[in-house]
């Protein structure tokens, strides 16, 4: 089962929100365009974003309201403006905050959906095939969304543990009276996915053709706030009531002497097993749909999860439970003809985690500000490296490359310094040599995170893990990523042949059809190149 596919290539992990655009957050604009444009530019044949489900309390992409549908805040006004859904002064009349490099979630919310509404009340539903198709296509999970989305938002936001019991437990009278009550807020919610899912979709295929795939995030858990969990109480450890009775998380460590309390709810590995993993299924199936290579996150969790009461406050009491390990692999595999997978094998690790990723075939993740804190054995330092691996300078947990430099203990800088001979490098400009050792390592395929192209210092860090307020803010702005550190980047990529073959174009059977999306990609470029 070992993966072939990369043949050496690179590509930078920027997500959506952090994008440059006019309304507040990184979204499916003309910037994602330009985006894509750049990394060709570059030399790079990847593109890695953050998941990209609907977002709740904390903003962190980790925890959605579900693990199918898309955030509300992606979809482009712009574009809503072109199909005359809004008008230009409709939304340059809302506040979107005045931070051009972060995003202000409290104003966004606001703003967004104000104006998704007004979108939504010129939307002709009843005359648009393809959202018809839309609706029929993808009922197995957007039903459950929409009609969770509209119940919350009834119960002025409240978790779903908390509601009424004939609510919470689905009791079929209940819930045709509220589809009855809420078919306007269920229709409106119905829209916005599918405004979602045909923008992106649209970037995907821009991205495609011009020799760029996306690599996508699942969360290996999902929130216990969101439709999964409240549609699908079966599939999780939950009582009669539907409440958890167990949570995840990790376990104390040198980060944290109580260790992380995630709070998502644990799966009942034994039901999915009786199901054939039909969820599962489904799940990765749609994650294919939306990306063309997905990363697991937490891998590890699926050789053994930690386990922590429901009712605890910290993750001190917790203790490890077996996971599904290859079996559910096996089954994703046989349903799945084509499963590009990229296994996040980063935390408490043992022998059970190696097996499983060996036995997978999937390459797993190698982090070089991991690499220099425990001698010439850590496996995280490049000459340790097989090829089936990715190599990353940091990820979005971690602090940007420049800050973490120079804040990481002295012997560990000394160590680095000796490793990659940069003894004479520019403070500011420290992030490159660890760039370059990614990009010249044998690791099938490098990924660079944005902050670290741009020598960001700790203003550039997405996220800092057990912690609310500050998360999943930064963004680019327009002429960030400037000729320079594109051309940089491209030599580096010649240099350690990374530069992917010019894309040959498939003669289509459908010509008519060819000519119109070419007619519509060439205005998205112009647009994106005035």
């Amino acid at each position: 089962m070992r993966r072939d596919y990369y043949m050496r290539a690179s590509g930078v992990l920027l997500p959506i929100s952090s994008l440059s655009s006019k309304y507040g957050i990184g979204c499916f604009s003309k910037e994602a365009y330009t985006f894509i444009d750049q990394l060709v530019k570059a030399g790079q044949s990847k593109w890695q974003v953050l998941p990209l489900g609907p977002t709740g309390y904390g903003d962190s992409p980790y925890q959605p309201f579900s693990t199918f549908a898309g955030n509300p805040y992606f979809v482009d006004l712009e574009t809503l403006i072109e199909e005359e859904l809004l008008t230009k002064e409709e939304c340059e009349s809302c506040e979107w905050g005045e931070l051009e490099r972060y995003v202000d979630y409290e104003k966004l919310y606001l703003s967004r959906y104000k104006v998704l509404r007004k979108a939504f009340e010129r939307f002709e539903a009843d005359e648009d095939e393809e959202f018809k198709e839309f609706l029929t296509k993808e009922e197995h999970w957007l039903e459950d969304y929409c009609l969770y989305m509209a119940i919350k938002n009834d119960q002025n936001g409240a978790l779903w543990t908390s509601w009424e019991e004939e609510l919470r437990t689905q009791d079929p009278a209940a819930m045709k009276k509220m589809k009855e009550k809420l078919k306007d807020e269920i229709q409106f919610y119905r829209f916005i996915q599918f405004e979602f899912d045909k923008q992106w979709k649209k970037i995907k295929k821009y991205a495609n053709k011009n020799g760029i795939t996306i690599i996508g995030d699942l969360p290996i858990y999902v929130s216990l706030d969101s439709s999964d969990a409240w549609a699908n109480p079966k599939l999780f450890q939950m009582d009669e009531k539907c409440r958890p009775t167990a949570v995840a998380g990790c376990p104390p460590d040198a980060f944290s002497e109580t260790g992380q309390l995630w709070g998502n709810p644990l799966y009942d590995w034994k039901y999915h097993k009786t199901t054939g993993y039909r969820w599962w299924i489904r799940r990765m199936k749609r994650s294919l749909e939306l990306y063309d290579t997905v990363r697991i996150d937490h891998f590890r969790g699926f050789s053994d999860y930690y386990s922590i009461p429901a009712e605890d406050d910290t993750a001190m009491n917790g203790h490890w439970e077996p996971g599904p390990g290859m079996d559910l692999f096996k089954a994703l595999e046989a349903a799945i003809s084509e499963m590009d997978v990229i296994a996040e094998d980063l935390g408490a690790l043992d022998e059970r985690v190696f097996e499983l990723l060996e036995d997978s075939g999937y390459p797993g993740m190698k982090v070089l500000q991991f690499a220099f804190d425990s001698g010439t054995q850590n496996f995280y330092l490049p000459h340790h490296y097989e090829r089936n691996c990715v190599v990353y300078t940091g990820t979005h947990d971690n602090d940007t490359t420049k800050s973490w430099y120079y804040t990481m203990p002295d012997y560990a800088r000394e160590f680095s310094k000796a490793y990659l001979n940069n003894y004479d490098r520019p403070w500011e400009d420290i992030s490159w040599d660890f760039i370059r050792a990614a990009e010249a390592s044998v690791a099938d395929l490098a990924i660079i995170p944005m902050w670290d192209l741009l020598c960001c210092g700790n203003e550039g860090r997405m996220n800092h893990p057990s912690t609310l307020g500050l998360n999943w803010k930064w963004r680019m702005v327009a002429d960030d990523f400037k000729d320079d550190i594109i051309g940089r980047l491209r030599w580096l990529c010649d240099t350690f042949q990374r530069t992917p073959e010019e894309p040959v174009e498939e003669e289509s059977t459908d010509t008519a059809a060819e000519e119109n999306d070419d007619k519509a990609e060439q205005e998205a470029k112009a647009e994106a190149d005035a």
